[in-house]
């Protein structure tokens, strides 16, 4: 009886988690934005809009670890066979990042402008790449439905955090210099339309041609992200 009642609650924390985790998804975003805004595209309080939905989302990644934890006691507990599927966790999981992915994407990759071109009267801010530029692409493909989404390859995750560095970026710890690659799982239709229609996205896309800016967008048939291998939410150290 208490492996039932177990189960029981699994399922309706994992349904629970499902539908919050779907309105952060299509309310707010999804990455940690720590930088200058260098670009007029936002509003001056968007800063609190992404502090609160990164609290939002740290919570929705420490319950999905918590019933993913709670699945694997199960599936010990029953002596080890393998526990019932459960759609819901398994797409709480896909879109935490906690479990690998497959499908076709959507790959979008920003480059600065060459380094030969210095036109006269010009900053410098414009002819390069910003970290809000990344932003507004992931928000943008989270918005319009992706399930699983990378950049640089690396797995995002309700604790990831792009901060522009010098002429680098720097993810998971790691600087990455352009260009910058940002791939997402899900129905590439909708990723495309969602691409088109996000304001931050298309004002870079006017300084990508006014400024030498480098914006490609593809379709991939097929791709496999896998799955998040760094430490979960409530192991991190809460240095960002």
């Amino acid at each position: 009886m208490g492996g039932r009642r177990s189960t029981r609650r699994q399922v309706s924390l994992s349904t629970l988690l499902v539908g919050v985790l779907a309105g952060v998804l299509i309310g707010a975003t999804a990455i940690t934005a720590q930088g200058s805004d260098l670009r007029p595209a936002r509003t001056s309080d968007v800063a609190q809009l992404v502090a609160e939905a990164e609290a939002r989302n740290l919570q929705l990644s420490q319950r999905a670890a918590e019933l993913r934890t709670e699945t694997d006691r199960l599936t010990v507990a029953q002596g080890g066979a393998p526990a019932s599927y459960d759609p819901d966790l398994d797409l709480a999981s896909r879109i935490a990042g906690l479990a690998a992915v497959k499908g076709p994407a959507v790959r979008v990759v920003l480059t600065d402008a060459p380094v030969d071109f210095t036109p006269p009267g010009v900053s410098g801010d414009l002819l390069v790449v910003h970290e809000q530029d990344i932003q507004n692409v992931v928000n943008a493909l989270w918005t319009a439905g992706a399930e699983a989404m990378t950049i640089q390859g690396q797995r995002v995750v309700s604790t990831t955090a792009v901060k522009c560095v010098g002429n680098t970026i720097v993810l998971h710890g790691t600087a990455y210099a352009p260009p910058y690659t940002v791939t997402a799982i899900g129905d590439p239709a909708l990723l495309e339309a969602g691409l088109a229609s996000n304001k931050g996205v298309q004002i870079y896309r006017q300084y990508a041609q006014a400024y030498q800016l480098g914006y490609e967008q593809q379709r991939l048939d097929q791709t496999t992200m896998p799955a998040y291998a760094g430490p979960l939410p409530q192991q991190a150290s809460g240095v960002r």
